[in-house]
Order: structure tokens, then C-alpha cells, then sequence
């Protein structure tokens, strides 16, 4: 019986595909399947429109050792299918023709069409949350730069640190002037020993590039001038502690 042997299946488009083996090991045909296949595209099939190779790999037992051999099929449209069984001018070739047909009218049947509409439908709404989430983890990924494209806008060369805070702030995170001098001292970044250098970056913030420092001469009434300096965020350490903490520090 032809619709007892597995010859008919959906590949990922929704349509129907036959494979070219199990065609021809129901036909009989006496000639080895490939020598067989080669010949029947000759009729002017084409390959990757009305068929595409499918390669799958085989375990036989072998004198007590498992064996792994390449095997060769293709899947085939279902018109190809229906040339190759009117070709073989065959009882056998008639059947399956005529089986061909059957599987066919089904397929289109309303309730087929509408069945394959919405698996369709489904496919495409699982792959669209799927970019959807994709597309919104790369969001997250270049919220920090974005964020800060947006920040470094307002900002021009060096700024104070509590300008800084505003920036800090106004993408989303609670951080004011008092609080973000604190952050610095605690996490190595200004000096907190108290003394002359109180606030002033540390070294290493120096060496990263992060400060600048502004020395400002004052006069006083006495006569006598002193130097006052002041801690300025460059562009680069703007980007460092904006993308810190957007990204949670």
C-alpha cells in the first residue's frame, strides 16, 4: 500500500517533499539509487527548485563493529514525484502516481490551506519575538553609549564633578554632588585624607586620564596670593563614569 510507507512530509516552508529513496525502493527499480537518480534529472529537473540534496549519515553493524556510511537521498516536489512514477511506465509507478494525486487534493483543501496559513503565522510570530528580543537585548548592551552620546551633548571638554552628577542623574540614576564626591573618595578615585589635596584625584585617576585639575591664583586683602584647585572630568572620564553607572557600578 503506498500510503503505508512514510513518503510524504512538510519541510520548513510548508510544503511537501518526497524522498527520492523511499520512491525508489516502493517502485523496485533494479538500477542502485544513484545511478538511478542521476539519470531520471535528466528529464530536465533542476536542482534546489524541484529537488535539494539531503545527506544523512548511516550506522551498519559490520563483522561486529559499528560502521558509519554517508548516505545520499533528495527531496523531491511533489510534481517531481508524480514525472518520476508516470516515467517508470509501471504498475508500481501507476499506483504511487495515482497516490501522489489523492495526497495532493488534500493538501489543498481549504481546511489544509487555512492549517498551513496558520502554522505559518505562528512560525513568523515566534521568529519576529525572537528579533524582538535580540533587538532588544543589543539595546540594553548600547544603552550606556547611547545614554552617554546623549549626556556628552550638554557637556563640553572638562566639567565639574557636580555637573557630572546632574549628567548622572538625568539618565536614571539618583546620584548628587555631595554623594558622587563621596562614591570618588571611597572608591579610589579622589583623595579623601584630609589636607591640601582633599578631593583632588589620586594618582591613578590621573593616570587613567580621568581628571584634569585647574589651578585658579587668588589674591588676598593682605596682599598675599595662594593657588586654589579645583578637580575637572574630562571627556574621557565623563564616558568612564556615565557607562559605570548606567551599568550598575
Amino acid at each position: 500500500m503506498t500510503n503505508a510507507i512514510a513518503l510524504i512530509f512538510d519541510n520548513e516552508n510548508g510544503e511537501v517533499r518526497i524522498s527520492g529513496r523511499q520512491l525508489h525502493m516502493f517502485l523496485e527499480v533494479q538500477t542502485p539509487y544513484t545511478k538511478w537518480f542521476d539519470r531520471m534529472t535528466e528529464y530536465g529537473f533542476t536542482e534546489n527548485v524541484d529537488f535539494n540534496l539531503d545527506k544523512n549519515v548511516q550506522v551498519q553493524n559490520e563483522g561486529g563493529r559499528e560502521v558509519k556510511r554517508e548516505l545520499i537521498d533528495h527531496l523531491m516536489t511533489l510534481s517531481m514525484a508524480k514525472e518520476l512514477a508516470m516515467l517508470q511506465r509501471t504498475d508500481k509507478g501507476k499506483e504511487v502516481r495515482l497516490y501522489f494525486i489523492r495526497v495532493e487534493e488534500e493538501w489543498n483543501t481549504p481546511e489544509r490551506v487555512m492549517a498551513r496559513a496558520l502554522r505559518f503565522s505562528e512560525r513568523i510570530l515566534s521568529d519576529t519575538k525572537a528579533l524582538l528580543t535580540d533587538a532588544q537585548k543589543q539595546i540594553e548592551r548600547d544603552r550606556p553609549k547611547v545614554l552617554f552620546a546623549d549626556s556628552v551633548s550638554t557637556s563640553h571638554t572638562t566639567i565639574l564633578i557636580g555637573e557630572l552628577a546632574k549628567i548622572i542623574k538625568q539618565n536614571g540614576v539618583n546620584m548628587g554632588q555631595n554623594r558622587l564626591f563621596q562614591w570618588m573618595r571611597e572608591n579610589g578615585y579622589l583623595i579623601g585624607r584630609r589636607g591640601t589635596d582633599y578631593n583632588m584625584p589620586t594618582q591613578k585617576a590621573m593616570e587613567m586620564g580621568l581628571f584634569t585639575i585647574k589651578e585658579t591664583a587668588v589674591s588676598h586683602a593682605d596682599g598675599h596670593t595662594s593657588i586654589s584647585k579645583t578637580p575637572k572630568v574630562t571627556g574621557k572620564g565623563q564616558v568612564y563614569f556615565v557607562n559605570k553607572f548606567v551599568a550598575g557600578v
